[in-house]
C-alpha cells in the first residue's frame, strides 16, 4: 500500500524548533547525560543518511520545494533523530527523570508548531513529500525479524530475564505518534490517518529491539569500564 507522508511548514517552525533542540542539547549536558546526549548525535547521522542518502538519492521518494534539501533534510533529521533517539535511551535507562524529559520534548513539539502556525504567515514556507510503497515492506520485514528473535528468546531461554517487549513496543509506538499526532492536529501534516497509525506502528518501532540490545551493549562495556578503574585505583592504593 502506497500513500503520501507530506509536510507544509514555515521557516518559523525551523528556527523555534533548532532553538528548542539548542535547549535540550544544554539540558543534556547541564546534567551529565553524555550517553542520551551521543546516542541522540548518532540518531540525527542515521535519520540524514536513510532521508537523503536513501529516499531522496537511492529512492527517489523524496521531494522538498521551498528549500535546499539538503540542508533541509540535515535539520530535519537531526530534529527528529536526536530527540527520537535521546528520548528512546532515557526511556531504556529507567531515567529517574522520563516524566520531566518526555512532558519537555513533547510540549516542546506541540508548542512549537502552533506557534509557528499562528505567527509564522509571513514566514517562508516549505512542502515536503515522500511515497512509502517502495520502503515499508523492508521496514516490515526488519520490524517482525527484530520482535520475533526476542519472541523466540523469552520462550526457548527459561533461565534468563524475559525482555520487557510491552515496554519495548510501547517506547516503539509512543515516541513517533507524538510527533505524527502533533503534525496532524497542527495541520502541518495534511489531513488522513494512514501516516499516524501506520508510521506509529511501525517506522520507529522497528529499531527498538535493536536499540535495546545496543543500549544493553553500552551500558555493560561502560560498568567494565567503570570497574576496571576502580581495580586500578585499589591497585595504585597497595
Amino acid at each position: 500500500m502506497d500513500y503520501i507522508v507530506a509536510r507544509e511548514l514555515n521557516t518559523l517552525y525551523i528556527i523555534l524548533d533548532t532553538a528548542f533542540l539548542i535547549l535540550i542539547g544544554y539540558l543534556l549536558i547541564r546534567t551529565k547525560k553524555w550517553l542520551a546526549f551521543f546516542f541522540g548525535l548518532a540518531g540525527a547521522l542515521i535519520y540524514f543518511l536513510v532521508d537523503y542518502g536513501i529516499f531522496f538519492l537511492i529512492l527517489g521518494t523524496r521531494e522538498v520545494v521551498g528549500a535546499n534539501t539538503f540542508w533541509f533534510l540535515l535539520w530535519l533529521s537531526t530534529s527528529y533523530g536526536f530527540t527520537n533517539f535521546l528520548w528512546i535511551w532515557l526511556f531504556l535507562d529507567k531515567d529517574k527523570h522520563i516524566i520531566e524529559w518526555s512532558v519537555l520534548i513533547v510540549i516542546g513539539w506541540f508548542a512549537i508548531a502552533m506557534i509557528a502556525q499562528n505567527f509564522g504567515t509571513s514566514f517562508s514556507t516549505i512542502q515536503i513529500s515522500r511515497g512509502t510503497g517502495s520502503y515499508h515492506g523492508a521496514m516490515a520485514i526488519i520490524l517482525l525479524a527484530g520482535y520475533i528473535y526476542i519472541i523466540i528468546h523469552n520462550l526457548t531461554n527459561e533461565n534468563a530475564e524475559n525482555i520487557p517487549i510491552l515496554k519495548l513496543l510501547f517506547i516503539g509506538i509512543i515516541v513517533q505518534f507524538s510527533w505524527e499526532a502533533i503534525l496532524l492536529i497542527s495541520g502541518i501534516r495534511p489531513q488522513g490517518y494512514n501516516p499516524l497509525i501506520i508510521n506509529s506502528l511501525l517506522e520507529t518501532n522497528l529499531g527498538i529491539p535493536y536499540l535495546f540490545f545496543i543500549h544493553k551493549f553500552i551500558k555493560k562495556f561502560k560498568s567494565n569500564d567503570s570497574l576496571s578503574q576502580i581495580d586500578i585505583l585499589e591497585l595504585q592504593k597497595l
